[in-house]
């Protein structure tokens, strides 16, 4: 709070004496509003009190106006008293001290010189006390202090005594006419004598001008009509009050006929209840006859199935000879068959064999024939042609070797680029692996292998794609809060979920924790009501991931919004427990302790030893490194970091691929040189024999060959005539055995089809038994499980509603007998929720017909039949006068009435319209100090008051009627001027103005300040002017306008020229004290004082 600071002019001995009843000297204020502790010593004269805004300055005339016995609201600055005690204390006090001198003194005898007004307020009561000039309590009624106001003429209330700020408005933006008259009869009053006029003119005019005392008693009688019309609303409120003892006596009724209703009600169900019960014994006979007729048949059918059964064994045991002849002969057909099948094989590929031979023996006839005539053409080129492909081999060697010593480089080459790329890689997953080890380095490269069946990518792990912000401060507390959350993966969907289970299964990753989130899910917008209410930072607000999802899941999994991480014990305990902050789930310090509470259980959890940390940390020297040299580089790496593995491991198996290509083609391309080194020496050798001798061709192992080819092809046609002996006779035997066994079948089919009959009707008595059986549990499960337990329950619900029945016949036979309610009409065609619904509206309407008319009937009556009797005797006495004045009349008075009347009628016109010709005169001389004239208008009989003001700048010389239409500046100054033309018409021992120049430019402050001391020097009486602005001004001029007066008041008195000198020489002091009224700091008070001193050489 800004400092206040009050100046006070004080000539010690310059100015004449004036009268000291009523000045304020001293006010002191203890937890009033905004101060704790403040004193000010007041002048008799001129006090201006400065500070900023915001400092106390308009709290000293509040205080003012609370001492001297103004209501709250009348202060327009709070609604009770109470609320001008300081926040934070118990009671707030105010004290003024006044002084009591001179002929105006106020029971000095009592008081002394000085009488102290101390106003006490607490948040239940308020207290004023008057104490003497020894402080002693002298009084305490508030009748002593309205005496002492009205002594002192002080209305705290009215403008001309107290303008305060809101009043000061009120004059600015009053633009209607009667509202003005209405602040201008606070202002003086003077106005009462003109409503007093007015009201005895009404009375000169209805009175004695017409000369009827008939019309007194015409008016005493109009008089007592408002008493009727009073006692008219009366008899309408008994009547009213009538209607609502019928209510009650209604709502009366109501119960006693709930009551029995209930009971009538707990009859109605208890009969239902039977009829239910006798409708479920009725289910049992049926239910039983059901379960005996599925026994009687489960019996038949057990017989049946022995017969079958018993039959079925005879003739399994006359069939089973039958079926091992059958299988028996079933087994040699199939013998026979393959081995007939066998030889036919054997026999085709005899066949083939021949005619193999045969083209063999061509072959070698053609080949004989063609080499004959081959070697005649070749034996001439022959030697040409081997040197040209001599040449060529040799070419194709050097190119081979050309190609394998380039595939050499570039396979060295690729290895270099192999390397260097799963180095990075390896750098890579070492992040990676920070969150779930080695296990995510293949789950991530089996992921790759299997990308393509994911709808969308998982991504994974959340601690890869997390980052701190701010550096590592809240790593460790960070990792606490997330826990096993850093290690998860996130996937769109249930399908690619069970996709990442295989993947992980594969590289035997088990328990991996999988989230299924929706990645087309924007971030989410938190708003600030669902946050902890606290100054710490959240999980959520430390971390950073540029993928929204991660930070999403943060929020919806782990709750990471509502984690707060504080920096030691001490603070977690008070975060966590104390302060009762809401939204707040958990709360993690830089130790590793985790704090939450759940109702009224308090629990902290110690720091997990085990826990792997340091996932989010890094190095300080690394740090400290990268902050210095590569700041921006570290940047991009973060951005795109989690895009350098996927990218990393392609290359890789790029390179390993392409790799694996040259190394084939290395491969290859020895394997060509080789064979072309070979070729190259083989066709050396061939050459070189030839060259020694050329053999001629000699025919006689291809005849050798042709005649061993055809003695082999008749070998093979006498195996072949043997082998189609066997297969006739195969078939033959093969033909026997299945006319046998079909003669078999033909002879058993007529055993076999009834076997199989009879097997087929053993399996339908099975299942017509089973069935049977299952009819014959599933109706004694309806017996044991649904009909006995419901007539059970049904009986105890009887019983349960008869012991209700009696309950509630108890209850009503307390509220009424029930002969009483059969009176009444009984409760037939009613049900209970009827008449209790009805029973709430009737009390509700009670309800409120009972605070509409809170008091007695009986009181009302008796006020009525009193008033009765006092409208009845004014009657009868209105009617005595009436009847005596027509018996004799006396106006015996009435001229010399008629003349005092007319004589103070015109007395009263005279001051009316001379009181508002000063006003006018001093408001247009307070205005020509701008150049500005104006005028007032007062109608006392339509009660209203009009400013016009008429501004020098305005060219139209248009008058302005409405002081809205001005500017700030210029209805501030407007408002001040009519103030002080209004105080001249008003007596007060002090006044007091708060902010009198608000929105006025510095000419318009100067001249208003200059106007506001000399009008305070020349009317002697003591001011405090409030204002934010600079008053240096004013001293200056309030030193020279001092001075003036002091000289001019001692050369009208003084004799001799000593007198004079000594005049001129006096000290003026000025002293100015400030108030600081700060929390735990009483006020502390500063003396300045200033010293002119006058000389006349």
């Amino acid at each position: 709070m800004a400092d206040a600071r009050v100046y006070a002019a004080e000539p010690l001995s310059a100015l004449p004496p004036r009268p000291l009843a009523g000045v304020i000297s001293r006010i002191r204020l203890e937890n009033f509003m905004c101060h704790g502790s403040l004193q000010i010593e007041l002048g008799e004269w001129v006090n201006f009190v400065t500070g900023q805004n915001g400092s106390g300055k308009s709290a000293i005339l509040t205080a003012l106006c609370v001492a001297f016995g103004c209501r709250a609201r009348g202060t327009q600055r709070a609604s009770s008293l109470k609320d001008f005690i300081k926040t934070g204390c118990s009671y707030a006090t105010v004290q003024v001290e006044i002084k009591n001198q001179g002929d105006d003194a106020f029971k000095p005898e009592i008081y002394g010189h000085t009488i102290i007004i101390e106003r006490r307020i607490s948040e239940s009561t308020s207290s004023t006390t008057l104490k003497d000039q020894h402080g002693k309590k002298v009084a305490n009624r508030k009748e002593e202090l309205r005496e002492l106001v009205e002594h002192f003429n002080i209305d705290v209330e009215n403008p001309c005594v107290i303008m305060s700020q809101d009043k000061s408005r009120e004059f600015l933006h009053s633009g209607n006419d009667k509202e003005k008259f209405k602040l201008m009869k606070l202002e003086n009053n003077v106005f009462s004598i003109f409503e007093q006029w007015i009201l005895l003119s009404y009375f000169s005019k209805k009175n004695i001008r017409g000369n009827h005392q008939v019309t007194r008693v015409d008016e005493l009688e109009s008089s007592i009509r408002p008493i009727i019309k009073e006692l008219d609303e009366l008899q309408q409120k008994i009547k009213n009050m009538e209607r609502v003892e019928e209510i009650s006596q209604e709502v009366q009724l109501l119960k006693k006929k709930l009551a029995w209703c209930w009971v009538y009600d707990a009859g109605k169900q208890i009969e239902e209840q039977a009829a239910k019960i006798e409708k479920l014994k009725e289910r049992i006979p049926i239910c039983q006859q059901r379960i005996d007729i599925q026994l009687g048949k489960v019996d038949q059918l057990k017989e049946l199935l022995a017969e079958k059964k018993t039959q079925i064994a005879s003739m399994m045991d006359k069939t089973s000879e039958i079926r091992r002849m059958k299988e028996e002969l079933q087994s040699a057909l199939s013998l026979a068959t393959n081995e007939k099948h066998k030889l036919e094989e054997e026999l085709s590929r005899k066949i083939n064999l021949i005619q193999k031979m045969v083209k063999r023996v061509k072959v070698l006839e053609r080949q004989i024939h063609d080499i004959q005539e081959q070697h005649v053409r070749d034996t001439q080129a022959e030697e040409y042609e081997v040197e040209e492909k001599l040449k060529v081999l040799q070419d194709e060697m050097h190119d081979a070797n050309s190609r394998l010593t380039r595939l050499k480089e570039e396979d060295s080459a690729l290895s270099e680029e192999l390397s260097m790329a799963m180095n990075a890689a390896s750098k890579i997953a070492a992040e990676v692996t920070t969150f779930g080890g080695e296990r995510v380095l293949h789950l991530l490269r089996e992921i790759e292998k299997c990308h393509q069946r994911f709808i969308m990518p998982p991504i994974g792990p959340i601690g890869a794609h997390l980052s701190l912000i701010d550096g590592d401060t809240w790593a460790l507390p960070v990792e606490n809060a997330i826990g096993k959350l850093l290690n998860a993966f996130i996937v769109t969907d249930h399908k690619d979920s069970l996709i990442l289970r295989n993947c992980a299964k594969e590289v035997r990753y088990n328990h991996l924790q999988i989230i299924i989130y929706d990645f087309s899910r924007p971030r989410l917008n938190i708003p600030g009501h669902m946050l902890p209410q606290t100054k710490h930072p959240t999980t959520l607000s430390v971390v950073h991931a540029d993928n929204p999802t991660v930070l999403n899941v943060l929020v919806d999994v782990g709750n990471a919004e509502r984690q707060v991480l504080v920096n030691n014990y001490e603070v977690g305990k008070s975060v966590a427990f104390d302060q009762r902050i809401p939204n707040l789930k958990e709360v993690y310090t830089l130790e590793g302790y985790k704090m939450f509470s759940r109702g009224s259980v308090e629990t902290v959890l110690p720091p997990f030893k085990k826990m792997r940390t340091g996932r989010l940390c890094q190095s300080f020297d690394d740090q400290i490194q990268s902050f210095q040299k590569e700041a921006s580089e570290l940047q991009e790496v973060a951005r795109q970091g989690r895009g350098k593995k996927r990218n990393a491991e392609d290359s890789i198996q790029q390179l390993r691929n392409k790799r694996q290509r040259f190394q084939e083609l290395i491969a290859d391309a020895d394997k060509i040189v080789m064979r072309k080194e070979l070729n190259i020496k083989n066709l050396k050798k061939s050459l070189a024999a030839e060259a020694v001798s050329r053999p001629s061709y000699n025919f006689d192992e291809l005849n050798q060959e042709i005649e061993d080819v055809q003695n082999e092809i008749k070998e093979q046609e006498v195996l072949l005539e043997t082998l189609r002996e066997g297969i006739n006779k195969t078939g033959i035997k093969a033909n026997d055995l299945k006319l046998s066994f079909e003669n078999l079948c033909e002879s058993a089919k007529a055993d076999i089809d009834s076997f199989e009959e009879a097997e087929r009707k053993l399996v339908v008595i099975e299942e017509e038994l089973h069935s049977a059986a299952t009819e014959k549990s599933h109706y004694e499960g309806v017996m044991q499980k649904k009909v006995l337990p419901d007539i059970e329950e049904a009986e105890k619900l009887y019983r349960e509603l008869q012991l209700n029945r009696e309950e509630s016949s108890k209850k009503a036979s307390v509220i009424c007998p029930e002969s009483e309610v059969e009176a009444l009409g009984g409760c037939e065609g009613k049900t209970p929720e009827q008449l209790s619904a009805h029973l709430d509206r009737l009390k509700q309407r009670l309800q409120r017909e009972s605070e509409r008319y809170p008091e007695s009937i009986d009181d009302l009556r008796a006020l009525y039949k009193k008033k009765e009797r006092k409208i009845l005797r004014k009657k009868q006495t209105y009617e005595g006068f009436r009847e005596k004045l027509k018996a004799s009349l006396h106006f015996r008075y009435t001229e010399a009435c008629q003349k005092a009347l007319e004589l103070r009628q015109s007395k009263f016109n005279r001051n009316a319209s001379l009181l508002k010709r000063q006003l006018t005169w001093q408001f247009n001389g307070h205005l020509r100090k701008k150049g500005i004239s104006g005028n007032i208008k007062v109608n006392y009989e339509e009660k209203t008051l009009s400013v016009e003001v008429k501004m020098p700048q305005d060219a139209s010389s248009k008058t302005v009627r409405d002081t809205r239409g001005l500017s700030g500046g210029e209805r501030s100054f407007s408002t001040l001027c009519f103030a002080l033309a209004l105080h001249e018409m008003t007596e007060a021992p002090f006044r007091a103005m708060d902010e009198f120049d608000v929105f006025m430019d510095a000419v318009s402050r100067k001249i208003s300040l200059d106007t506001l001391v000399a009008f305070a020097l020349a009317q002697g009486s003591q001011w405090i002017f409030i204002t934010p602005h600079d008053i240096s001004y004013a001293f200056l001029w309030l030193h020279e306008q001092v001075i003036v007066a002091c000289l001019w008041a001692k050369i009208k008195t003084s004799e001799s020229f000593k007198v004079l000198f000594e005049l001129l020489n006096m000290v003026l002091s000025f002293s100015v004290a400030v108030s600081n009224a700060t929390s735990g700091f009483d006020g502390l008070e500063f003396q300045c004082n200033c010293l002119v001193n006058l000389d006349l050489n």
